[in-house]
């Protein structure tokens, strides 16, 4: 059996990168609708997708980053690096939603894309013009594929209670958010949109479970406990659940049967709430992929460096991909294309982000050999080197 598909604490392991970047990469070709290559991305071979992926392994990385603080009682210090984190995603997604806003606008009234423009809810941005304004900051109205950054904005709020409580008892943490979790199921409450009737596509309320389960899965080797110790029969159970499920979804086979029966906690399969299935899918794939020792070679052979290398740079590239991918919507509405061009297309897009990547990682680089340079090859006594996990949510 393979570590975990984390950094431990002497050391960086960089399969975890592997994973994100694999999701980032497939967020991106989701987000342009009508592709070839959407059917061979995850949510073709599961009940999952990337973006529970994604969240889960978020929590990872943020246990990581900046539990430190919370073991040693330095809360303070700790909260303000999460808070520091949280404006800086909260900027980013204003930054890249008012993008959108030209983007898909332009494309509406300089080339007559209607399509886009009502699938992503700019519509609402049409009618009630200074209510959107006012949405944007508040985090209220959201368009289509640019939901995850609020998200995430709200689940960073989140960790710090989830941290307080998970360094003294990841138990009671959990307990805690499976409660949120139920709660948001039975009684449907949502953060609302604004302007609009509905709640926000990623209901923070239930996925923060996801997000709870990846900040216990950080915090087990943070303190070098297991959180879900390794089990045959549960290792055997998660991949016939993964291969099933996998089957299930790719033959189109439709509603589970039986499901229908079962109490409206575990028959919903709503995304937005974070449906059982959805949760039980991510956690067995990802129980599969931590103790699967062939998985764990591969993610670590010089193939996959490259995607470990997106991985590491999520932000930006999963910025980058948001904006490229809205503007793909409208270029292929408003000049149609044959399929292998939209591949060439995608590819190229793929390609670009892998050079956004190259281009942050250079200058991380740059930036932390800097005061080495400006010592003559030793860095400052002073300054001391982050451990290798506080880059991880970058």
């Amino acid at each position: 059996m393979t570590q975990p598909f984390v950094p431990n604490r002497t050391g960086r392991d960089h399969r975890l990168d592997v994973i994100r970047g694999l999701a980032l990469l497939d967020i991106f070709i989701n987000h342009v609708p009508g592709n070839p290559l959407e059917r061979y991305t995850s949510r073709n071979f599961g009940f999952s997708d990337a973006a529970e992926a994604f969240v889960l392994m978020s929590g990872i990385a943020v246990a990581l980053a900046y539990s430190g603080g919370f073991f040693k009682r330095d809360h303070l210090k700790a909260i303000g690096r999460i808070l520091r984190r949280a404006r800086t995603l909260y900027l980013v997604h204003i930054a890249i939603m008012s993008l959108a806003l030209v983007i898909v606008g332009t494309g509406l009234y300089v080339f007559g894309a209607e399509t886009i423009a009502k699938n992503v809810n700019f519509t609402r941005f049409q009618t009630d013009t200074i209510k959107a304004l006012i949405g944007v900051p508040l985090l209220g109205y959201q368009l289509g594929y640019f939901n995850i950054l609020p998200l995430y904005v709200v689940l960073l709020f989140a960790a710090i209670g989830y941290l307080y409580v998970g360094v003294r008892s990841v138990w009671a943490m959990m307990a805690i958010a499976f409660g949120i979790w139920c709660f948001a199921h039975l009684t449907e409450i949502n953060f609302p949109n604004w302007p609009g009737k509905w709640g926000w596509f990623f209901n923070p309320l239930g996925w923060q479970l996801v997000f709870a389960f990846g900040l216990a899965f950080g915090l087990s080797v943070k303190t070098g406990r297991a959180f879900v110790p390794f089990s045959r029969v549960l290792y055997a159970l998660a991949w016939a659940f993964v291969i099933w499920s996998g089957y299930w979804v790719k033959m189109e086979m439709g509603a589970v049967p039986g499901l229908a029966a079962l109490p409206d906690l575990f028959a919903d399969t709503n995304k937005g709430a974070l449906a059982f299935l959805r949760l039980v899918h991510v956690l067995a794939l990802a129980y599969v992929i931590v103790h699967t020792r062939f998985i764990g070679w591969l993610l670590s052979t010089v193939v996959f460096r490259p995607v470990a290398m997106v991985g590491r740079n999520g932000l930006a590239v999963f910025a980058s991909g948001s904006v490229l991918a809205i503007f793909l919507q409208v270029v292929f509405e408003a000049w149609p294309v044959g399929d292998a061009v939209k591949v060439a297309v995608i590819v190229t897009g793929l390609a670009a982000q892998f050079l956004i990547a190259f281009y942050f990682d250079r200058r991380k680089k740059a930036a932390r050999a800097a005061p080495a340079r400006a010592s003559g090859g030793q860095a400052p006594a002073r300054i001391t080197a982050r451990h290798p996990s506080e880059v991880a949510t970058s």
